[in-house]
């Protein structure tokens, strides 16, 4: 009986075993994903900017600019994406929008970015737009891989249209939470004017068609948390300025918003606690079953062995024994 208990418990010392390094390195790459109904909204702050009145086209303090930024899953246009790519696609709609400290609206950046479910590698179709442009991203936008490595990552810039490298400058501790520290400087370039203006008769064609150019630069900086590859925070240092032309009279340039912009509080909360609950899945997916699969499988291995050490102790009755029938008696 020990010995039919022994190798059982060796089958399942084998199952448990090889299904460790199957749940890492099978499962894993197969089952965590970005869900393609996702929804996510976060909101900035620039506080004591510089801002640009497109009415007397000159700078001024304003007491704070808001940003709201939106991340809408297009689980429709996902599975038409599907179905041409062979993969788990997502499809982002985002939009910034952006208001200066009365509620108007200062600009509004759509955003469409496509990439795979699992890599968060882009994926290019005809649809991947910035602003209504057609555009074809290469690296990550918004957020990082799982299992985020210590290395540099080529990062999208939407406002300039280019990739850039974005830095790891280090491990650092945010709310209870190990996270990784980038940071991208995009130096002053020349960028296209956004298509929604915010005062009535002045668009894009028009400014361009005084000879006045926009230019941009900013450093961006991101916290990340490397299981889930999810930013935490952010911030933005950034310079607009409008340069050149008849627009602008006798001034070489004039600055359109200059501001340090960080997330609001009550956002960081809300996303750290989050990204606390989805780090717990993909650990369980990356360490606590493959390692808990590994360590039943040591253990019910070691049972096994031990049984199988019993059954064959010396000086014990063997089952072949124990069923022996008894002798007959002999007669004289």
């Amino acid at each position: 009986m020990r010995r039919k208990a022994s190798l059982i418990l060796l089958a399942f010392a084998v199952f448990f075993t090889a299904l460790s390094p199957l749940m890492r390195w099978y499962a894993f790459p197969r089952l965590a994903k970005i869900p393609p109904n996702q929804y996510q909204n976060a909101v900035l702050e620039a506080k004591n900017p510089t801002l640009i009145d497109y009415a007397s086209m000159k700078a001024k303090k304003v007491p704070k600019v808001t940003i709201v930024q939106t991340l809408k899953g297009n689980v429709e246009e996902s599975e038409k994406v599907e179905k041409t790519a062979g993969r788990d696609v997502v499809v982002w709609d985002a939009l910034s929008y952006v208001v200066d400290p009365q509620g108007k609206m200062v600009s509004k950046i759509p955003e469409r970015y496509i990439f795979d479910a699992h890599s968060q590698a882009p994926v290019h179709t005809n649809t991947e737009a910035v602003d209504g442009d057609t555009v074809k991203r290469e690296g990550i936008e918004f957020k990082w891989p799982f299992l985020t490595e210590k290395r540099d990552y080529e990062y999208y810039d939407a406002q300039a249209r280019v990739t850039k490298p974005i830095h790891y400058k280090g491990t650092r501790n945010f709310r209870g939470l190990k996270v990784y520290y980038f940071e991208q400087t995009i130096p002053w370039q020349k960028v296209p004017y956004p298509k929604t203006m915010p005062v009535k008769g002045v668009t894009a064609k028009s400014l361009a068609a005084s000879g006045t150019t926009r230019w941009y630069t900013t450093t961006r900086k991101f916290w990340v948390e490397p299981t889930t590859g999810a930013p935490v925070y952010g911030e933005e240092i950034m310079n607009n300025e409008l340069r050149g032309g008849s627009l602008l009279g006798d001034r070489d340039k004039v600055t359109v918003f200059n501001g340090h912009v960080k997330m609001r509080e009550d956002y960081i909360k809300d996303i750290v606690d989050q990204v606390k609950s989805q780090r717990v899945l993909v650990l369980l997916l990356t360490s606590y079953l493959p390692w808990g699969f590994l360590i039943l499988g040591v253990l019910l291995l070691a049972l096994s062995l031990w049984l199988e050490a019993r059954s064959r102790r010396p000086g014990e009755p063997t089952e072949q024994a124990d069923h022996d029938p008894e002798p007959e008696p002999v007669n004289a």
